[in-house]
């Protein structure tokens, strides 16, 4: 295989860590929003996210991105397939980032928050200072096999049109009829992004209140 191809899967790997970023980012923005509706311990809010948690997390992504892209037009909403992909991927990686996040906050001792409660700290204290660093800690493991996951999930954008890292892949497979050398490549390109994203999130646990010395 020539360095041409490989520079190619490479550029186009640029578009899979741009759309997975982007994506994490907004859903975990979201996941926020869905865990403190599921911990407010009201009907009003708790329903409405654990609907939306059971079914981005029941139905698979590619229906939901096949879904959201034929949707979106149909509603008047017309925007890139690139758009429609980040959309997809966000609300999927929201309703398992909240999960996640409900877990930590749920497992935080409740002598802790007593402890702090006792000291004088306001309920808004508790939260950053107490409830935020240690849910956190908890979960931040399981918020990086999140990422993981979404980095190679983002290979199924391309059933909306996008040029991403597999679809050029299979591209280039097909008018060079070098399968073998290219999924191989691609494969290579994937291990080393999600390595580091491995590798970085080890680094920022360590650094995280609480990690041992």
């Amino acid at each position: 295989m020539s360095v041409k191809l490989f520079e190619l899967l490479l550029k186009a790997s640029i578009y899979t860590v741009t759309i997975s970023v982007v994506s994490i980012l907004i859903g975990f923005a979201i996941a926020i929003l869905l865990s403190g509706m599921l911990l407010s311990g009201r009907g009003l809010f708790v329903r409405p996210a654990q609907i939306f948690i059971s079914f981005f997390r029941g139905v698979p992504l590619l229906v939901q991105l096949l879904l959201i892209y034929n949707l979106l037009p149909v509603i008047g909403i017309n925007v890139p397939s690139i758009v429609a992909a980040i959309i997809g991927l966000s609300l999927c990686t929201a309703a398992y980032q909240a999960e996640n996040l409900r877990g930590g906050f749920a497992s935080v001792p409740l002598g802790l928050v007593e402890s702090a409660e006792m000291v004088g700290l306001t309920p808004r204290q508790i939260f950053r200072r107490v409830k935020v660093p240690i849910a956190l800690r908890l979960t931040f493991p399981a918020l990086v096999n999140e990422a993981i996951l979404i980095l190679k999930a983002s290979s199924l954008v391309s059933v909306v049109g996008i040029v991403e890292l597999t679809r050029m892949a299979q591209d280039l497979a097909g008018s060079t009829f070098l399968p073998l050398q290219l999924f191989a490549s691609a494969g290579l390109i994937y291990l080393v992004i999600n390595w580091l994203v491995a590798l970085s999130g080890g680094l920022i646990e360590n650094r995280l209140p609480g990690a041992p010395r």
